[in-house]
């Protein structure tokens, strides 16, 4: 397998990028390092503004627990369960996480839910607690996607944009090549390339600039959860578009269309509605 990968309109040429390290014989993917510190992040972001708030991080060290463990769980149900057909004739694949195959809404589902159940035993204020660790998410979420750029995966559709991507056709899945890539692929000394948009790229830049948003939006918001509703909307708005570009969506079994483009969507809708009613409710 090569293992260049270009931005050729912006003169950047990496000639190696591997997708793992291996110590003692054992491979360790740097898309679970990579993963594991967007989580890290993403934890110790959201005790310093628990911190910041009045609140106890150590009931963020102890959410985090919990939420780990099931946004992983969740993020991944989420993907087999609209991509089985990769797993089913070989359904103990379903566990090696390692090559990638996790959804972010599927983990933001879980999460939410775990949040929920904490805050319900704890006798906390649930909506608090999203704020709070929403800014955590969204860091998270952020760093994250820096995974698939090691995976060579989560890529659009054909682009001579300026951030346009190329990459050796032998390091990417057959599945996600379209006709349109084909017809513009490049072979150079026998290795072939395609040229494709940076989605993981993208959805990076847009959840730091929610990041910034949030924190600078933060000390004004009118009620507890507003800031995880402006979340889910900011997120979801950016995904909706970003979504449309990619070559690997999860599709609706029979009506074909990307479920997480309509969950973004909704998302967005429900999101802004639930932010109006209650800033109506404050100010009647």
């Amino acid at each position: 397998m090569h293992k260049t990968i270009d931005f050729p309109n912006i003169g950047i040429h990496l000639e190696s990028v591997g997708d793992h390290i291996t110590i003692f014989g054992f491979d360790i993917a740097y898309y679970g390092m990579i993963i594991g510190i967007g989580i890290l992040v993403g934890i110790f972001i959201a005790a310093w503004e628990a911190k910041r708030t009045g609140q106890k991080p150590d009931d963020y060290y102890d959410l985090a627990i919990y939420a780990v463990i099931f946004s992983i769980i969740g993020a991944r149900i989420y993907y087999v369960a609209f991509s089985w057909d990769m797993y089913k004739d070989n359904p103990l694949s379903v566990f090696n996480i390692r090559q990638g195959g996790l959804a972010i809404y599927g983990g933001v589902i879980a999460a939410v839910i775990t949040v929920i159940i904490f805050a319900k035993i704890k006798h906390l204020s649930a909506p608090l607690l999203m704020d709070t660790a929403g800014l955590g998410l969204v860091a998270g979420q952020m760093i994250g996607r820096w995974g698939n750029f090691f995976n060579r995966e989560a890529f659009g559709e054909y682009t001579d944009g300026l951030l346009a991507m190329k990459l050796p056709v032998d390091a990417v899945r057959g599945s996600d090549i379209t006709e349109l890539m084909r017809e513009h692929m490049e072979t150079v000394e026998g290795v072939s390339y395609i040229q494709v948009h940076p989605t993981y790229l993208y959805e990076s830049i847009w959840c730091l600039l929610i990041l910034i948003l949030l924190l600078l939006y933060r000390r004004h918001k009118k009620f507890d959860g507003e800031v995880f509703l402006l979340y889910l909307a900011g997120y979801g708005f950016g995904r909706f578009w970003i979504e449309r570009l990619r070559t690997d969506q999860l599709l609706l079994p029979k009506i074909g269309f990307p479920v997480s483009q309509l969950l973004a969507g909704v998302l967005v809708v429900v999101s802004i509605l639930l932010i109006i009613y209650n800033w109506i409710k404050k100010s009647a």
